[in-house]
């Protein structure tokens, strides 16, 4: 695989979507855990806009590598090892990052062991880490305009 320039209209719709999908778990009731589990459709709701979160999180940086190193990445789970290795993510966002990956399988594949206080817990105590990783490449991103095409 050759580097052919990273798209900015992609970098832009996937940040964008990780932006959406964590202002709507943001936007449920998660003041305690009680108003979470007053309502089922709550669970299912951040359910799906964390697994949507993750995915566009790990799909950016799978385009980082694609289109910006040439590296082909089909697991997840290698995503941030590779953006560790070229240079894109320090120790610290590869960690946390290789925790969302975690999650994301998790809700993916292990659905039914993922509990609704499990659900809770990360929708209030690490949703941050996603911003925090989305931020880091999109600093990297930034760093290096070269990489990016932005031809249609």
């Amino acid at each position: 695989m050759t580097p052919s320039g990273l798209r900015a209209k992609i970098i832009a719709e996937r940040a964008a979507w990780v932006r959406r999908m964590t202002a709507g778990i943001r936007a449920l009731p998660l003041d305690t855990y009680d108003a979470f589990h007053a309502d089922p459709r709550n669970a299912a709701a951040a359910e799906s806009h964390l697994r949507r979160a993750l995915e566009a999180l790990l799909d950016l940086g799978r385009h980082v590598l694609a289109k910006g190193f040439g590296r082909a990445v089909t697991e997840y789970k290698d995503v941030a090892r590779s953006l560790a290795e070229t240079g894109v993510l320090d120790d610290s966002h590869v960690s946390l990052l290789r925790r969302l990956a975690g999650y994301r399988n998790r809700l993916v594949h292990f659905y039914h062991e993922v509990s609704e206080m499990e659900l809770y817990e990360i929708c209030t105590g690490e949703l941050e880490d996603v911003n925090m990783v989305l931020t880091a490449i999109l600093a990297w991103i930034e760093a290096h305009p070269e990489s990016v095409d932005h031809s249609l």
